[in-house]
């Protein structure tokens, strides 16, 4: 035990402590060795306190690391009733604060001691004072109405409002914490001077707060979601009377951030930025306390209204979670302008990096970022529709194609990736995102993709090639929801360029290949969600789409083949036998990439050895979304669940979270069929002439069998007539034909919107808690204790 010398600098070994020998609680002198005051950091503690003899402490001296917590806990308590006006009561509370930092995850990890901030402790009753011990407080209660009070104390962590002495000091209970929320935004107007101290305080206490939440950690993943983190409960109630500022305060701080530091570039290389930690550490404890599962939530909406009208005299029966409450009913304008404009600056940060090098901070937490944009939308589609009213929603778009761009060779970012897609589904779900993608792409961040001229609809379908064209094998999942994504969109696309429009006619040829439809169950579904979107643009915009229909006519043969599938056992095992020998997914052969943008890097993989955490799987795409059909008006309706129209095999698209679906190894004949093992669905698999029909029959070829029919002949004819070989003449002809009369009737448009759903709120745990967990090194709080939520894996 000779590590746990004395923090007031005498080098005694504290050998009492391990030693099976409980020490009393009342010997003062021998437990204020822990907090005394001198000048420590949360990492001193950390070197200090090493996890061999915590862990030695709990088997050997059980009594004394319970005493430890109990004291630490009532020092923090004693902290928050005087308000902490001498320096020394500030160090002790620092110092309490950081040894519970410590401590807490070698509690968690012990199933036997999990239990134990929830007893109560004998003579600390609720009133204070000797009540009986019926009304006394678990510790866990104690400790975390200690730091929210904390949070708030006049000179440690907020600006007094008074020209202090000792004498007149704002008694702590009697000060109104909505004045003194730490920064201006969404309800209040005011922005205090910034105070590094205070900074570096609050920050010290909010690590702690989110050390406490993170016994979910500990639990491996269930589908249930009735499983209530305690702490988060706890502090979410109404029981934390600094709910709503602390909420505030929260808010305001991650979205009022400027990293550039006002506006000055370079600014951040002169002065150390001491908000930032704070920042961090506000947008991590902001996200786990808006860990609640909305698709059971008790109210039919979560925005703050029920059926009723919104705001009625008779509150909603909300989330009783007052975190998620309070961001279910934001709802001025200026609100949300100033969130969307925090959230846009702050994930476009890394962009910036790219065309003027170290002119800015750059940010690591826009991971932290997205998911706060995901509650926001989730649980106040007020802001949802905000976001999706002006051209704003181009400023998230942008940086999350970024994101999903770069991340898309590297196995240590698989977790980005899902959210940056599943932003875009939900988004996707609304006719706005659909129109607001029209508008031209000007800005050039450098992106490894082609060059080309034309909207951010034009962006996002080439982004979503190269992930599916060059990403690892392990986004496969992911290939159903982009492909969704592109489908919810289609309707309204006014003009794709000819870039895009190729890249949309190579996804499908790769996709159509009798290897790929017959080597999984549910690969098909892959070509009827390209087919959608050829006959949704065909039917909706053919106008001005000529380079598209150009596209469609040169790669016709495609859709020939399509319509002339195989469907006899013998060419079904031939499609089989020509499975390419590499695991490429798809070949990049004509797939025109061109020059990549102008100072842009190839998205890289890991580097060996890179942390990362697993996640459990996703649901798949019939579970994540439910269709909606659109009417005239532009209304949608919700239409009833059907049995998968695609499928005679029940649900093929249970998505598999890090199988490698790519590799549908033959096995040995049965019934004189080669049969084939498909990661995707559970044990054997082999395609049959009926599942091949199955099908094929319903293949939506009719739009575009129509369009080759009218249009093949007549532009034949003027490259006959004209002997020309040139493109512009051919789409100039397309630009002004029509063929008004000659289609079949328009289908109804049908939209994929997302849906909460318990699996999606696992996903949203395990991944944030993950984040987290690789995010907090300095001091490395989780590292090598025995979480249970996730497996710690090298790439």
């Amino acid at each position: 035990a000779d590590d746990w010398v004395l923090w007031n600098g005498s080098s005694a070994p504290v050998t009492t402590f391990v030693s099976p020998q409980p020490v009393e609680a009342t010997d003062d002198a021998f437990w204020d060795q822990f907090w005394a005051d001198t000048a420590t950091s949360v990492q001193d503690v950390f070197a200090l306190v090493p996890a061999a003899e915590i862990r030695a402490v709990r088997e050997e001296s059980p009594s004394n690391l319970a005493t430890l917590c109990y004291k630490a806990v009532e020092k923090l308590v004693q902290g928050a009733e005087s308000g902490c006006h001498t320096e020394k009561e500030r160090q002790i509370v620092l110092n309490c604060c950081r040894l519970l930092t410590r401590i807490l995850p070698y509690i968690f990890e012990d199933p036997d001691w999990r239990g134990f901030f929830w007893s109560t402790v004998p003579g600390a009753g609720r009133g204070g004072g000797d009540d009986d011990d019926e009304n006394a407080r678990p510790l866990a209660e104690s400790l975390l109405l200690a730091v929210t009070d904390l949070l708030f104390c006049p000179e440690f962590t907020v600006q007094s409002h008074r020209r202090s002495t000792v004498d007149t000091a704002e008694d702590i209970h009697s000060i109104d914490s909505c004045e003194y929320i730490w920064e201006a935004g969404v309800g209040f107007a005011h922005s205090p001077q910034p105070n590094y101290i205070h900074d570096l305080n609050r920050t010290e206490l909010l690590k702690l707060l989110l050390t406490c939440f993170s016994e979910a950690m500990y639990l491996p993943p269930s589908s249930d979601s009735s499983n209530t983190n305690p702490w988060v409960q706890f502090f979410c109630s109404a029981e934390n009377r600094h709910a709503l500022p602390l909420f505030t305060s929260l808010l305001n701080i991650v979205c009022a951030y400027d990293p550039v530091g006002y506006g000055i570039p370079y600014n951040h290389l002169l002065f150390s930025d001491y908000r930032e930690p704070l920042v961090e550490e506000a947008a991590q404890v902001l996200i786990v306390t808006l860990d609640y599962d909305s698709s059971t939530s008790s109210s039919p909406t979560v925005d703050g209204t029920t059926t009723g009208t919104a705001m009625d005299d008779v509150d909603p029966p909300g989330p009783d979670n007052l975190f998620v409450n309070y961001l279910s009913r934001i709802h001025r304008e200026e609100d949300f302008q100033f969130i969307l404009k925090g959230v846009a600056r702050l994930l476009s940060n890394p962009l910036v990096q790219t065309y003027l090098p170290n002119s800015a901070k750059k940010i690591q937490f826009h991971q932290e970022l997205l998911v706060l944009f995901w509650k926001l939308c989730d649980f106040n589609k007020k802001f949802l529709f905000f976001v999706l009213k002006s051209s704003d929603v181009l400023d998230i778009l942008v940086p999350i194609l970024y994101f999903l761009n770069d991340a898309r060779a590297d196995q240590s970012r698989v977790g980005l990736m899902h959210i940056g897609v599943f932003i875009l589904l939900l988004l996707s779900g609304e006719r706005n995102f659909g129109v607001r993608l029209n508008k031209p792409y000007s800005v050039r961040v450098p992106m490894d993709i082609p060059v080309f001229t034309g909207t951010h609809a034009d962006l996002l379908i080439i982004v979503f090639h190269k992930i599916i064209t060059s990403g690892h094998q392990r986004l496969q999942p992911l290939f159903d929801c982009l492909l969704t994504i592109v489908v919810n969109v289609s309707p309204y696309l006014k003009s794709l360029s000819m870039v895009a429009a190729n890249k949309l006619l190579h996804l499908l040829e790769a996709f159509s290949t009798t290897w790929f439809l017959f080597s999984a169950v549910q690969n098909h579904h892959l070509v009827f969600f390209l087919l959608e979107v050829f006959n949704n643009i065909i039917q909706y915009q053919f106008d001005g789409n000529s380079n598209l229909v150009y596209a469609v006519i040169r790669k016709r043969n495609v859709f020939h083949q399509l319509a002339n599938l195989p469907t006899d056992s013998q060419s079904i095992q031939k499609g089989l036998q020509r499975k390419k020998k590499t695991p490429e997914p798809i070949s990049r052969t004509n797939s025109q990439d061109g020059v990549s943008m102008e100072g842009s890097r190839p998205a890289a993989p890991a580097e060996p050895g890179t942390l990362k955490t697993s996640l459990v799987a996703t649901p798949g795409i019939d579970k994540l979304t439910e269709k909606s059909q659109v009417s005239e008006d532009g209304t949608m309706r919700s239409l009833e669940p059907e049995a998968s129209q695609l499928s005679p095999e029940g649900n093929p698209l249970e998505a598999v979270s890090d199988g490698e679906p790519w590799s549908g190894e033959a096995s040995h004949s049965r019934r004189d069929r080669r049969r084939l093992s498909s990661a995707s669905s559970s044990g054997q698999w082999t395609p049959t002439p009926d599942w091949v029909m199955s099908w094929k029959s319903k293949l939506p070829l009719q739009t575009i069998m129509r369009l080759l029919q009218v249009l093949v002949p007549q532009v034949e004819k003027i490259c006959i007539d004209k002997g020309l070989t040139d493109e512009s003449e051919i789409l100039k002809f397309l630009q002004h034909g029509t063929l008004v009369g000659l289609l079949p009737v328009p289908h109804p448009i049908l939209i994929r919107k997302y849906q909460a759903n318990s699996g999606t709120a696992m996903w949203f745990r395990t991944y944030m808690w993950g984040v987290i967990y690789l995010r907090n090194v300095d001091p490395p709080i989780w590292y090598d204790t025995d979480v249970k939520l996730f497996e710690i894996q090298r790439v």
